[in-house]
């Protein structure tokens, strides 16, 4: 499947109201709705495949993708995110709806059941934790505030900078209670127990902080996203991008792969295009990044970053790095009696502990396995691999292992560093067999792990974040992650300006839009979605 076309200077002549860097789902989306309002946008990806971290990669009969493990607020047909997203692909893109138990969490002999919809959630959580009903009760009503205020306090970030200030006390006041304080916190202050703690914060893994560091803020945003159940792309991940795309070239726009931008160009105090990596310069007098508040203040803007960018990233950190095992199987996920629920497996309850374990040992019990079952969600797999199953079970690793082989050539990395994937993969293999017996068996036709410096190497991120910036309270207090710049010209775009996650970074694009063309985009969008579903 080819999603644009791959790079050369001739295709980036014309006319260029705007360059995005980055196909992820918040550039794909930001130059979507630039182009829904008439302008010629020209997107510039690094990799060789669009679409960031909704993309796929193949081996010979088999696929997988690389971020998009589920989907949450699309199951029904009038919800936003659903509407949103049929505005970009202009109804091409299609959902599956993972089984009612989207989240199985097991810690240790024990299992806990996430069952789509608020009561069935609640119902199904009490007959586990009888005593404390009210306490899943109260929780449950704060993940509904936090979630409903945080439309009035990213709202803001859309708006000028010299306008959102006045407005920031009004419109942030109700998420920053939340935001303000750590998942712990708010739990404990509940007095819920720590088993019960446990298991409500299992989905850590989906922003990547345990509860004693991450803001309740991401917590509840997550928990909200889900608790109507999961759902999948028909066709796989890889179809999020390939829908999106044609919507920019309608317009005259062009997505281009293998197109790395060494720099932003700024004359005069403004954006006035790109440098690719060939010496090629490309003029637009606008300006989008989706490469990450890192990359575009401390690479993309020059070798030294202006005093200004250095102050402000002195004030975030990098998010977590992660490994990844992807098995390709004989048999058929039918076959092969394969869930389409998604497993988190845990040695104890208390993950803050499981974490500092790991990271002072690596040796220690690995703190979370997630376990997904792409090709068991996927209604159109057995179409496009027949007789093929595919596992994806992903951990957490910490850059600093990695990181002495950083310059070194993708797959030619070493013995030593070819030994430590073969432990962490054994792990890997060892915790989704626990579960999922049926994975082995002599049905493994294929296994392969990335790491932190895989993310490094295809993704850009200098530490092989997967999540962008870190969710702690401290991140939801910076009011210069929004798209406006200090430089004129020159927008952000992706996760970093809202949260992690495709919902998050595809947020980050309806923002960036919203900033560029001044007005609400979001409403424009939805109300289009609803006419292209409805058919009128």
């Amino acid at each position: 499947m080819l999603v644009g076309q791959v790079y050369r200077a001739e295709r980036t002549s014309g006319r260029w109201d705007a360059i995005v860097v980055g196909s992820g789902i918040g550039g794909l989306a930001a130059a979507a709705l630039l182009a829904k309002a008439g302008r010629r946008v020209l997107v510039l990806e690094r990799h060789y495949v669009a679409g960031g971290f909704t993309h796929v990669f193949r081996r010979p009969g088999f696929e997988w993708d690389v971020g998009v493990h589920y989907i949450g607020g699309v199951q029904r047909e009038d919800a936003s995110l659903r509407l949103l997203f049929d505005d970009l692909s202009e109804g091409r893109l299609e959902w599956a709806p993972m089984d009612p138990v989207y989240d199985r969490v097991i810690v240790g002999e024990r299992r806990f059941d996430f069952v789509a919809g608020r009561e069935a959630f609640l119902e199904g959580l009490t007959r586990e934790f009888p005593g404390e009903r009210r306490v899943i009760e109260r929780y449950l009503d704060l993940v509904h505030r936090a979630s409903r205020a945080a439309g009035l306090f990213f709202a803001e970030r859309a708006l000028p900078p010299w306008l959102g200030a006045p407005l920031r006390p009004l419109l942030g006041w109700r998420f920053r209670r939340h935001s303000d304080r750590t998942t712990f916190d708010v739990l404990d202050g509940l007095g819920a127990s720590p088993e019960l703690t446990g298991v409500l914060t299992a989905q850590w893994g989906d922003y990547g902080l345990p509860p004693r560091r991450s803001s309740f803020a991401i917590h509840a945003m997550v928990a909200r996203h889900y608790l109507g159940g999961g759902s999948y792309p028909v066709g796989g991940a890889g179809r999020i991008a390939a829908t999106i795309v044609p919507t920019i070239e309608k317009a005259g726009g062009t997505v281009l792969v293998s197109a790395e931008v060494e720099r932003i160009l700024v004359r005069n105090g403004r954006a006035s295009g790109v440098r690719l990596k060939d010496g090629h310069e490309v003029v637009a007098p606008l300006v989008v990044s989706d490469a990450g508040v890192a990359n575009t203040f401390g690479r993309l803007l020059g070798p030294e970053p202006p005093a200004w960018a250095r102050a402000r990233l002195s004030a975030v950190s990098p998010s977590v790095g992660h490994v990844c095992l992807y098995l390709g199987l004989n048999g058929s996920a039918r076959e092969l009696d394969l869930p389409r629920t998604n497993l988190w497996i845990y040695p104890g309850y208390d993950h803050d502990a499981n974490v500092a374990r790991y990271l002072a040992d690596r040796n220690a019990p690995l703190p979370a396995a997630y376990v997904s079952f792409p090709s068991a969600r996927d209604p159109d797999w057995d179409r496009r691999h027949p007789g093929r199953a595919t596992v994806e079970v992903v951990g957490f690793a910490p850059y600093e292992w990695f990181e002495p082989w950083r310059d070194a050539p993708w797959r030619r990395r070493g013995p030593e560093y070819e030994g430590l994937k073969a432990q962490l993969q054994e792990r890997l293999l060892d915790a989704a067999l626990r579960h999922v017996p049926q994975v082995g068996l002599g049905r493994i036709a294929h296994a392969e792990l990335s790491t932190p410096l895989s993310t490094r190497h295809f993704a850009g991120y200098a530490r092989g974040e997967i999540y962008g910036l870190d969710h702690t309270p401290a991140r939801f207090r910076q009011p210069w992650l929004r798209p406006h710049t200090p430089i004129a010209g020159l927008f952000l775009t992706g996760q970093d300006i809202v949260t992690d996650g495709v919902a998050g970074a595809l947020a980050g694009g309806v923002l960036a839009a919203s900033a560029i063309l001044r007005r609400n985009v979001r409403r424009q969008a939805i109300e289009r979605g609803r006419k292209q579903r409805s058919g009128s």
